[in-house]
């Protein structure tokens, strides 16, 4: 979800006294402590907080909570302001014991992406208001959220520079501090690392949610958290994984689509009659198989591939994609995701959705080989943009005349010496406490539930970290939890993964 965007903001600098503790507020209405007036809604303050207090009730328990939202500053090296990162903090209040209470810290990806879907769609205390699949509703809103994980997790959602109302305040800083897979895992690390000690969690048990390229994020903040700022979590959940910086090669990364296109033919009833009548779940392994026994081989053989052979694995990509045998061979069994969007439904006069499959959009005409535009994204925005813009403003009485920046730009990109997937392991390694989740949605054609899959067992493949790795997954898409059915099941499963995870008093991290 890479998206490009020119913002240009004026910008004061104002350093504040340090974090405070409100009292809890005796009734479930909204109280409001500010730090410090702001002299203007027109500037950015990277050191400012403003505190509510709210009840939510979750899975039939009333749940009194406190929420911050605010911005903390990036440093330099020599203490320098930089920039100033937008947060929103959740605390539960009726909490007796702090230190043993776990704090999740959440990102989402793009890179450039806010940390709003998660925020208001998944684990958060607030929901926004869309149907039961995930589509978009008016009038506008959020409402409680009854499966948020605030039960058994305090949470805090950063948005990096430029997302979000987070902002650079040193224009003559190089973008390349912010700006790339390792400038971004560094910048991260320190700032919650300050947050931290702000909020005085050292003893807490930490974890790290991140979807998309928020999963890169996290796999490398694993690492430099541990090795850099000393800092052990107990946890990372990967959701909708990237591919983490293993190399495939291309005939691999061509073989491995073929099961989210089944998954997403067998949604559209696209599939021959045997397979579409069985469960998606039961016609999933008959797909995988194929794809690891005999796709990959066939496609790295290429033009050494007979054509008898070339024959039969087309037709056998026909029965499980949907797409039929002719246009497979005219790819050389290597078919795009862009042009299987534009495929599978083209009789039907459809395109498919890149990060969920089951929506549909429409283009100006129906040949070509990729889509006109992202059915699922348009949607989303059209979902999370009013209720988030609503929210803080209006409920967490964040008042600013700042753009909220769903996407912001943070071009050039440095996409080098991505190797997240080797720090996560080796932060797992180093530390034995340390358990990891993975939540894919089927019909994710971005970051596919079987790639998420690959990466865990080239990650691991020696098997050594089986039991502390696990894998979900769901009936949606990228975001699983748009989906009711799904934003109830996923979060449970955070929650037993969290209460799974953490260690008994005084259980010693060794192996």
């Amino acid at each position: 979800m890479k998206h490009k965007a020119i913002l240009i903001v004026l910008m004061m600098v104002f350093v504040l006294p340090g974090y405070a503790q409100p009292k809890i507020s005796k009734t479930p209405e909204q109280e409001v402590k500010e730090e410090k007036a702001q002299t203007s809604n027109q500037v950015f303050n990277p050191d400012y907080l403003i505190t509510t207090q709210h009840e939510v009730v979750i899975k039939g328990q009333k749940i009194p909570y406190r929420a911050t939202a605010g911005t903390l500053p990036v440093w330099d090296d020599d203490g320098k302001t930089v920039a100033g990162l937008f947060y929103t903090y959740y605390e539960r209040l009726d909490v007796k014991d702090r230190e043993s209470r776990p704090l999740v810290i959440s990102f989402n990806g793009g890179p450039g992406s806010a940390s709003v879907w998660m925020h208001l769609a998944y684990t958060g205390p607030q929901i926004l208001k869309i149907d039961e699949e995930g589509y978009p509703v008016q009038p506008y809103g959020y409402k409680d959220n009854p499966n948020s994980i605030l039960d058994v997790a305090d949470i805090v959602y950063v948005d990096p520079v430029n997302t979000g109302f987070s902002r650079i305040t040193n224009k003559e800083t190089p973008r390349t501090k912010f700006f790339g897979v390792m400038a971004d895992i560094k910048y991260l690390a320190e700032w919650i690392n300050s947050f931290v000690s702000r909020v005085n969690r050292w003893a807490s048990p930490k974890y790290l949610i991140g979807e998309s390229y928020g999963t890169t994020r996290v796999s490398g903040l694993a690492r430099e958290l541990q090795e850099k700022q000393w800092m052990y979590l107990n946890g990372v959940v990967l959701v909708s994984p990237t591919e983490l910086g293993i190399e495939r090669g291309a005939a691999t990364d061509a073989a491995l689509r073929l099961p989210y296109f089944s998954a997403t033919a067998w949604y559209h009833k696209m599939l021959p009659g045997d397979l579409q009548q069985k469960d998606l779940t039961d016609m999933l392994p008959e797909v995988e198989n194929f794809t690891m026994n005999e796709l990959i081989p066939a496609m790295n053989k290429g033009s050494q591939l007979s054509v008898t052979d070339k024959q039969n694995i087309a037709a056998k990509m026909a029965r499980y994609s949907g797409l039929s045998e002719k246009v497979i061979l005219q790819n050389n069994l290597d078919v795009s995701p862009s042009f299987f969007w534009k495929e599978l439904l083209r009789d039907k006069g459809f395109t498919i959705g890149r990060l969920d499959s089951r929506y549909k959009g429409m283009d100006k005409m129906s040949s070509g080989e990729s889509v006109d535009y992202n059915a699922e994204l348009n949607s989303w925005l059209h979902s999370f943009t009013p209720p988030i813009n609503m929210y803080l403003r209006e409920k967490l009485k964040y008042k600013t005349d700042l753009k909220y920046n769903m996407f912001g730009s943070v071009y050039p990109w440095d996409d080098t010496n991505n190797h997240t997937a080797e720090d996560l392991r080796k932060a797992m390694a180093e530390n034995p406490f340390l358990y990891v989740m993975v939540q894919s949605g089927y019909y994710d054609g971005a970051c596919d539930y079987f790639n998420a899959k690959y990466n865990m067992w080239q990650m691991d493949p020696g098997g050594k970290l089986s039991s502390r790795l696990s894998w979900k997954g769901y009936r949606s898409g990228h975001m699983m939890y748009l989906r009711n059915e799904d934003l109830v099941s996923s979060n449970e499963h955070i929650r037993q993964f969290i209460q799974h995870s953490l260690p008994k008093p005084g259980q010693p991290a060794k192996y």
